[in-house]
């Protein structure tokens, strides 16, 4: 079994983020990481390969990222985590592509993989958490003319079908497509795991393929800034945070809070109904 899991190297999430000019997340802060709801992908796709192996059967995860130089840092945190390979797409190109551009040149990695072998399972994490569009596995399923089931909270696979749960506001589904399929999955899925001390100097000699969108045959012109279909057209900072006003309860709290309330129209009183 063949299983391709999607991970991305994102600013860290407790760090001040910003856009440039240009309307781009800037991504220079060094403080990146591997996105942390990809960590649940990868958790994912590692044990169902255990289950399978643990079956009798065989295979390989191999982690598929985009981006610059330090984007490396997701597919090793990956081979950290259990996948047995990494392909890293590094084309300066490819700055500034937005959820489409990047769908292109992620289903010509995996075509290019499938090439070497049918790939069974993709899995993605539910979104990304820079542009928190959550497009990507649906975009990738539908490049890929694979059967998606996404939002899955639990992930399973017997006799080439793969089963999900879905946890609905206020239903649970439990759908299957045989393989191969995408699947994305939330961070209910799993508990990632943290790699010991011989996972992390064992992924240090796992090999890291680096193709450029030449190599890949994607075209430039789907990519980047010039190929995107998405535009940040107004950006802000966030308003420094006004003055806090901190109540002692006396016996009066309630009434205060209340006419601050009213007062900035956060509710309305019986009296303005």
């Amino acid at each position: 079994m063949k299983i391709v899991v999607c991970v991305k190297h994102v600013p860290d999430i407790q760090s001040d983020r910003s856009l440039d000019p240009d309307g781009r997340v800037v991504r220079d802060g060094g403080d990146g990481t591997l996105n942390e709801l990809d960590e649940n992908a990868v958790e994912a796709a590692v044990s169902l390969l255990e289950a399978h192996v643990e079956a009798g059967g065989t295979g390989e995860v191999i982690a598929l990222t985009v981006g610059p130089d330090d984007a490396e840092d997701a597919a090793r945190r990956a081979l950290q985590m259990g996948a047995d390979s990494a392909v890293h797409v590094l084309d300066d190109a490819v700055a500034g592509s937005d959820v489409f551009g990047t769908v292109a040149v992620l289903a010509a990695a995996i075509r290019e993989l499938a090439e070497q072998g049918p790939v069974d399972l993709v899995v993605t994490g539910m979104a990304a958490l820079d542009g928190m569009t959550s497009m990507l596995p649906a975009a990738l399923a539908a490049e890929l003319d694979l059967a998606q089931l996404t939002l899955a909270a639990e992930v399973s696979i017997a006799d080439s079908v793969v089963r999900v749960r879905r946890e609905l506001d206020s239903a649970t589904e439990i759908l299957s497509a045989p393989l191969p399929a995408l699947v994305s999955v939330t961070d209910q899925a799993n508990a990632p795991r943290y790699p010991n001390f011989k996972s992390i100097m064992a992924a240090r000699k796992k090999p890291v393929t680096v193709r450029s969108l030449a190599d890949l045959g994607v075209d430039e012109a789907v990519v980047g800034a010039a190929g995107a279909r998405t535009e940040v057209l107004a950006a802000a900072a966030r308003p420094a945070r006004e003055q806090r006003v901190l109540l002692t309860d006396d016996g009066t709290a309630g009434v205060t809070l209340a006419a601050y309330l009213i007062e900035n129209k956060l509710v309305t009183s019986r009296s303005q109904r």
